[in-house]
């Protein structure tokens, strides 16, 4: 197994097959979108391929696939069921927004697609509207029973924003008192394709202000076993079948355990969420690199990456102020 300088070993990867989504929403896009790459730009099937073969040789063994959305992809189905059987590879998930993933759930059964991530703010349709400019709500829904009747382990994705869907956070979290979900409520951060939102200081909604929201109105969040390098902390509370979980993905407080790179649709390497890239691996796919030179490319990036967010922010470019959008960047 890989490690970098920090001690952290190399077991997971988040892939990104396309940087096109069908929601707008509003804290990751602007409202006329981004700019997509061009499909040639992208890294077609067979490279994705090669190159989680690649990080299977290196110790990867869970790949979670992502976007943009990634059921915008026509080819996902069957390039899901390639990837699951390539050697090494034991444990695939995907995170999807849910509007177009209900019909395909009896394929990610059969697959043994373990886990589904559902981005979902709200149960409102109303709020719905506003927040992803999409009235989509009903075949997200769709996609969320589904899921559950398929036996599929499903995580509820929540982003936490001020004046915006403050008053979803316990009906959300009240999901999981009957139903086997657990309902994440994750920080919100700055890659919105525009500005900077805050610091981490001055975030509204930080992840302790998350947690007295929900025992205020719940009951004591009783803290969890949680996983080597899970980024959520895991919490049970009393009468409720599942679980919630709350992501301090700004406040950073998670980074000591990351076991985790990002591939970005178009092949750039990120070993931090919040740097700006560390390697063109399409380049070096297209370039004729030999797998063995991948690798070292690959194990090199891994092992100099920044110790935690914020080393990794600060070794962004002084002059780029904006963050790129998370449709870029794999959700």
């Amino acid at each position: 197994m890989l490690y970098d300088a920090h001690g952290r070993p190399l077991e997971y990867v988040r892939l990104a097959i396309t940087d096109r989504c069908n929601l707008r929403c509003f804290y990751c896009m602007p409202e006329e979108g981004i700019k997509y790459m061009p499909k040639h730009e992208l890294l077609s099937c067979e490279e994705m391929l090669r190159l989680v073969g690649i990080l299977a040789g290196l110790g990867v063994r869970k790949v979670r696939l992502t976007g943009g959305e990634p059921f915008v992809r026509r080819d996902l189905v069957p390039f899901m069921e390639r990837l699951a059987a390539l050697p090494g590879i034991d444990d695939l998930s995907l995170t999807t927004n849910g509007v177009l993933t209900a019909p395909h759930v009896p394929a990610l059964a059969r697959m043994g697609v373990k886990a589904v991530n559902l981005s979902l703010d709200t149960l409102d349709r109303q709020r719905f509207c506003e927040i992803t400019r999409r009235d989509e709500l009903p075949q997200v829904m769709r996609t969320f029973y589904a899921l559950l009747d398929a036996g599929i382990q499903v995580k509820i994705n929540a982003v936490v924003m001020d004046g915006r869907n403050i008053q979803d956070l316990v009906p959300l979290a009240e999901l999981s008192r009957g139903l086997p979900v657990e309902v994440r409520f994750i920080e919100e951060m700055p890659f919105n394709g525009g500005s900077h939102v805050a610091t981490p200081e001055s975030l509204p909604w930080n992840h302790r202000r998350i947690r007295q929201h929900l025992e205020a109105h719940l009951g004591d969040l009783v803290p969890a076993y949680t996983a080597t390098g899970a980024t959520a902390s895991e919490y049970t509370i009393a009468g409720h079948q599942g679980r919630v979980g709350i992501i301090a993905a700004y406040s950073r407080t998670f980074c000591g355990t990351c076991n985790r790179l990002r591939l970005t649709a178009e092949g750039g390497i990120k070993t931090c969420l919040y740097d700006q890239g560390v390697l063109d691996v399409r380049a070096l796919l297209r370039g004729g690199a030999t797998d063995t030179a991948i690798a070292e490319a690959l194990a090199s990036a891994f092992y100099h990456r920044a110790a935690n967010g914020f080393e990794a922010e600060s070794q962004r470019p002084v002059h780029q102020l904006n963050f790129e959008s998370m449709a870029t960047i794999g959700g």
